[in-house]
């Protein structure tokens, strides 16, 4: 697969193809979010009191899409 590198806003206008796969954990398997990076998106299994999240690293911490609260 080619690789390309933009700046600015990306645009298509026939859509994008492919699906998107983040990679999934729970809190306790979740890397340490400093090691992922600020602005990684990982999907957490229980990361919302027990439920399902999208969660993203601040360079400190996963923090929960919905509230930027810690998963938990």
């Amino acid at each position: 697969m080619a690789s390309t590198t933009f700046s600015g806003p990306v645009t298509s206008t026939a859509g994008f193809i492919g699906d998107i796969v983040l990679p999934t954990y729970t809190v306790a398997n979740a890397p340490s979010a400093a090691t992922a990076g600020a602005g990684t998106i990982v999907y957490v299994s229980n990361g919302a009191g027990g439920a399902a999240i999208l969660a993203f690293s601040d360079g400190t911490n996963w923090k929960r899409s919905d509230t930027g609260a810690t998963i938990s």
